[in-house]
C-alpha cells in the first residue's frame, strides 16, 4: 500500500478538508497556464521564437535634409525638405505614405470629429453633464480650446511634392496621412529621393492642448511680450513600413503616439537672432550663433563636475527685454534617429554638464537644460542633475546612452520626448515680493518628469516600439525604470503610480481594460499603459523572477532591439528566454484580461498524526472531546442544580458509565499490531519516524476571488514569536484556478499562530483583510463633519442678499 494511505490525521468531523475549495462545475475549467503561442504571431525569419530579430530582419531607412524658418510675428513655420527613402524590405513599393500630424488640429480632422462630448481633458473633465435642474458645465480650458480652433486655421499647407528633377509627384491627403504615388515601383534595395515644401500656423499649446506649440508671456518687459516655441511633429515624416504590418497607416488621433523609421538628419532653423535654439542633434555652427564666451563655456562644460551656465541668467534677461536685429540660422546634424524636435526662444537660460561613459560610442554626453526665468532655482538645481542621474541608472538596465546630447527644455508641454531632447513643464511660483519659490509637488514633478522623458530616449527612441498601437511597450518599461531611478534619487520623495499596490483601485474598477487594448481606445491611459505594466515589472523583478534574472532579461531585450522595432511577442519571448521562466500565465492574466489579484486565506486546519496506537490516540481524542464547549442545556441544568438520574439511582449504571467510546479494548490493540505487521520495511520506517517526530501539520485553504493567478506569499508567525516568509509559486493554481489547499509541515514545538497572505503588499492584492488568518479587527478612522448650508437659490435669502448689496452700494 502507499504510505499516504496509511497516514491518518485527526481532523474535526464537522469541518472536512476542502482540497478543491469551491468546486469547479462541469465545463467551468479554465487553464490559466495554457501557452501564449496560440495568441502570439508565428515566429519567422524576421522574428524568431526566442524573441530576437531573425536572420532576415530588416527595416527601412529615411534621411532628411530640412531648411525651416520661424516667423515669430505670424507664429508660422515655413520649410522645405529633401527626403531620401531606402527600401530595405523584400517588397516592391508602388507608393509611399507620410504622416501629417499637424492636420489633427484641423476642424474636420478625425480626432476633432470623433471627440466625444463629456470626454476627459488635459486638466481633468472638460465637461460635466447636467441633469434635471443642474446645468451642464464646460471648463474654461474647453471654452478656450473651442475659440482657438474657431479663430485659427491649423494644419499643413502642402505647397509642393516633387522629384529632384522638379516634376510634380501625385499625392493624396487622407486626414493625418498622405500617399505619394511614385513614377515607378521602388524595388527592394533601391532608394528614391523627393522634395516637399510646407507651412503651418503654430498652435498655442495652452489653448489647444498639444504635444508642441508656442507659449506666450505677455508680462515680459519686451513690448508685445515673448514666446517659447517647442517644435515637434513639425515636418511631414515617413510612415513606418514593417514586416508585420506593411504600412502603419493608422490615423493620428492624439493619444497613440508615433511609429517612425531611423535615419540621418541635416536641419537648418532660421529664427530671430536673439533666440537660443535647443535641438535634436549636434550644433554645427556654434561660431556663428554663439558668442566667444558662450563657446568657451560650452567646451568647459564637457569636463565640469556640476552644471555650468552656457547662457547666463543675465544674458537671458537682456535678450528677454530686447528686440532682434535680424535672423540667425542654426545648423544641427543627427545620426541614426527616428525623429527630430527643437525649441526656440529669447527667454532661455542654458546650462550643461558632461556625463562620462568610458568605452561607449559617445564617451562624453552633454547633459543640458534650457529654461526661462519662470523656471528659477527649481530648474537650476534639479533639471540637468536629473538628466545625468537618469543616464546612469538607465544604462545599467539597457545600454550606454546612445547619443552625444541629452536635453531638458522648459515650456508649455508638461512632458514629451524626442531623440536627444525632452520638453518638461514644471515651474516656480512668483511671490508678491518678486521672489520665486516652489512646492514639494513641483519638485517631485520636475525630477520625475525629467527622469521619465530622458528615459524615453532609451525606450522608444532607441528601442523603437510602436507607440501608435502599444503605448504600454515604452510607457510601461519607462515608468518602471523611472520609479527605480526615482527611488535611487531619493526614496523619501512621494513618488506615485508605479508599484503594484498603486494599481489596486484601477484593477478593481469598472473602467479597467486589458493592457493590450489599442492606445486610442483606452479609457484611463495613465493607469493602463503606464502604471499597470510598471507594476507588472516590479512584481516580476522583486517577487516572481528575482532581480538578477529579471535585470539580465530586460537588458538582453534592450540589447537585442536597440535601433530596431520590437513587438509585444518579441518582448514576452525575450523575457522568458533570458530569465529561464515560463511566464505565459503572467502575460495572459496581467496583459490580456481585466482580472485582479485577490487571494483569500479562508481556513487553516491544524492536524496531528494518529499513531494508530490505541493507548496513545484514544486518550488524546478523549482530551480533545473534553476541551469542546459544554452542551449549553447541560450547563444551564447544572446551574439550576437540577437532579441527574444516574447519580441519584446507582442501580441503573453499567460498564458504559465507567468507560466511554475512547476506552481501549483488546481488539484495538490487535488492530494496531495487525496494521504494523502489514507494513513493508520502508513503510514501517517512514511511519515510525513520522510518529516519533510528531510534527505539526497545517492545511491552508485558499480561494482566488480576483481571478488573476499569482504566487501565494505567506508571512508566518509562530507561538515563540519568530516569523518566516515563504512563497508558493503561481503554478499551484494550474489544476484549479478557483481554490486550492496547501499542506505545510513544521517540527514538533513549532506552532503557527498567524498567517498573512502577501504581508508586504507585493502583488496588488485588492482585499488585504481576507489575507489574515485569524481575521484581524480592521483599522479605520472616524471624522466628524458639519452640514454645509444649501447652495440652492430657492433656499437662499435672495431678498436679504439683495438688500445687503443695496446698502453696500449706498455706502460707496
Amino acid at each position: 500500500m502507499l504510505l499516504v494511505a496509511a497516514l491518518l490525521f485527526a481532523v474535526p468531523a464537522a469541518a472536512p478538508l476542502s482540497a478543491q475549495g469551491v468546486q469547479q462545475t462541469k465545463g467551468s475549467f479554465e487553464d490559466k497556464f495554457r501557452q501564449l503561442d496560440e495568441v502570439l504571431p508565428t515566429p519567422n525569419t524576421y522574428r524568431n521564437a526566442s524573441g530576437a530579430p531573425g536572420h532576415e530582419y530588416w527595416q527601412q531607412k529615411v534621411d532628411y535634409t530640412i531648411q525651416a524658418e520661424l516667423d515669430e510675428a505670424k507664429r508660422r513655420l515655413t520649410a522645405r525638405a529633401t527626403i531620401r527613402y531606402t527600401n530595405n524590405s523584400p517588397d516592391s513599393l508602388p507608393w509611399l505614405w507620410m504622416q501629417l500630424d499637424q492636420n489633427i488640429f484641423r476642424n474636420d480632422s478625425m480626432a476633432e470629429l470623433t471627440d466625444a462630448f463629456g470626454g476627459p481633458g488635459r486638466r481633468g473633465p472638460k465637461v460635466t453633464l447636467g441633469s434635471g435642474s443642474e446645468p451642464t458645465r464646460l471648463s474654461m480650458e474647453e471654452l478656450r480650446r473651442q475659440q482657438a480652433m474657431a479663430d485659427n486655421q491649423y494644419g499643413y499647407d502642402i505647397n509642393a511634392v516633387r522629384t529632384l528633377a522638379g516634376a510634380d509627384l501625385p499625392h493624396t491627403i487622407v486626414g493625418t496621412l498622405m500617399r505619394i504615388d511614385l513614377p515607378a515601383p521602388l524595388a527592394s534595395g533601391e532608394t528614391t529621393e523627393f522634395t516637399i515644401e510646407w507651412a503651418f500656423n503654430i498652435v498655442e499649446e495652452d489653448a489647444v492642448s498639444a504635444r508642441s506649440g508656442y507659449e506666450h508671456f505677455p508680462d515680459d518687459p519686451r513690448k508685445g511680450g515673448n514666446d517659447i516655441y517647442l517644435m515637434a511633429q513639425w515636418f511631414p515624416r515617413m510612415v513606418a513600413y514593417s514586416d508585420y504590418e506593411g504600412w502603419h497607416n493608422k490615423e493620428f488621433l492624439g493619444r497613440g503616439e508615433f511609429t517612425l523609421e531611423f535615419g540621418d538628419y541635416q536641419v537648418e532653423m532660421t529664427v530671430p537672432d536673439d533666440h537660443i535654439v535647443a535641438s535634436t542633434g549636434v550644433l554645427q555652427n556654434a561660431e556663428t550663433v554663439l558668442t566667444a564666451a558662450q563657446r568657451q563655456r560650452l567646451e568647459a562644460a564637457k569636463n565640469a563636475d556640476a552644471p555650468m551656465f552656457i547662457v547666463t541668467p543675465q544674458e537671458a534677461a537682456a535678450a528677454e527685454a530686447g528686440n532682434p536685429r535680424g535672423k540667425k540660422t542654426w545648423q544641427f546634424n543627427a545620426a541614426n534617429v527616428r525623429d527630430f524636435a527643437w525649441a526656440s526662444s529669447r527667454k532661455f537660460m542654458w546650462d550643461a554638464q558632461g556625463h562620462k561613459q568610458p568605452g561607449a560610442e559617445h564617451e562624453t554626453v552633454l547633459a543640458m537644460s534650457f529654461w526661462p526665468k519662470e523656471g528659477g532655482d527649481l530648474w537650476r538645481k534639479y533639471s540637468t542633475a536629473a538628466v545625468v542621474h537618469t543616464m546612469k541608472v538607465y544604462s545599467r538596465f539597457s545600454f550606454d546612452y546612445p547619443y552625444p546630447t541629452a536635453q531638458s527644455v522648459n515650456g508649455p508641454v508638461g512632458g514629451m520626448e524626442y531623440p536627444m531632447i525632452t520638453f518638461n513643464g514644471p515651474r516656480t511660483n512668483l511671490n508678491k515680493d518678486g521672489s520665486r519659490t516652489y512646492s514639494e509637488a513641483e519638485k517631485v514633478f520636475l525630477v520625475g518628469v525629467v527622469i521619465h522623458e530622458i528615459g524615453h530616449i532609451y525606450f522608444p527612441m532607441t528601442v523603437n516600439s510602436d507607440e501608435r498601437q502599444w503605448t504600454w511597450m515604452d510607457e510601461g518599461i519607462n515608468s518602471f525604470l523611472d520609479s527605480v531611478a526615482g527611488y535611487e534619487w531619493d526614496p523619501d520623495m512621494p513618488w506615485t503610480r508605479s508599484l503594484p499596490r498603486d494599481m489596486i483601485s484601477y484593477m478593481v474598477s469598472n473602467d479597467q481594460q486589458p493592457i493590450m487594448t489599442h492606445s486610442d481606445s483606452v479609457t484611463n491611459l495613465g493607469a493602463n499603459a503606464y502604471g499597470k505594466p510598471s507594476a507588472a515589472y516590479h512584481l516580476l523583478r522583486d517577487t516572481i523572477i528575482g532581480r538578477e534574472r529579471f535585470d539580465f532579461a530586460l537588458k538582453e531585450y534592450a540589447r537585442r532591439w536597440k535601433f530596431k522595432r520590437p513587438t509585444p511577442s518579441d518582448f514576452f519571448r525575450t523575457i522568458e528566454e533570458a530569465s529561464g521562466t515560463d511566464l505565459d500565465w503572467f502575460w495572459r492574466g496581467w496583459f490580456y484580461t481585466t482580472d485582479h489579484v485577490d487571494i483569500s486565506l479562508d481556513s487553516i486546519y491544524r492536524l496531528k498524526m494518529d499513531t494508530k496506537d490505541p493507548d496513545i490516540d484514544l486518550p488524546r481524542r478523549r482530551a480533545e472531546r473534553a476541551a469542546e464547549p459544554e452542551v449549553i442545556g447541560n450547563r444551564l441544568n447544572r446551574e439550576q442544580r437540577l437532579p441527574i438520574w444516574v447519580l441519584e439511582n446507582p442501580g441503573v449504571t453499567d460498564f458504559y458509565d465507567d468507560n466511554d467510546q475512547f476506552t481501549v479494548v483488546p481488539k484495538d490493540r490487535k488492530s494496531y499490531t495487525d496494521f504494523l505487521d502489514g507494513l513493508t520495511r520502508w513503510e514501517r520506517a517512514a511511519f515510525d519516524r513520522a510518529v516519533k517526530e510528531d510534527a505539526n501539520y497545517y492545511v491552508l485553504n485558499f480561494s482566488n476571488k480576483g481571478g488573476l493567478v499569482m504566487p501565494i506569499i505567506l508571512g508566518l508567525t509562530f507561538a515563540d514569536g519568530k516569523t518566516e516568509k515563504m512563497m508558493i509559486p503561481a503554478e499551484i493554481w494550474r489544476r484549479n484556478a478557483k481554490e486550492v489547499a496547501k499542506l505545510l509541515v513544521f517540527p514538533k514545538g513549532k506552532e503557527l499562530v498567524q498567517v498573512v497572505v502577501d504581508p508586504d503588499w507585493e502583488t496588488a492584492d485588492a482585499d488585504i483583510e481576507n489575507n489574515h488568518y485569524p481575521r484581524r479587527i480592521i483599522p479605520s478612522r472616524v471624522e466628524a463633519f458639519k452640514d454645509e448650508a444649501s447652495k440652492s437659490r430657492v433656499s437662499r435669502d435672495l431678498m436679504g442678499e439683495a438688500a445687503g448689496a443695496e446698502k453696500q452700494k449706498d455706502r460707496k
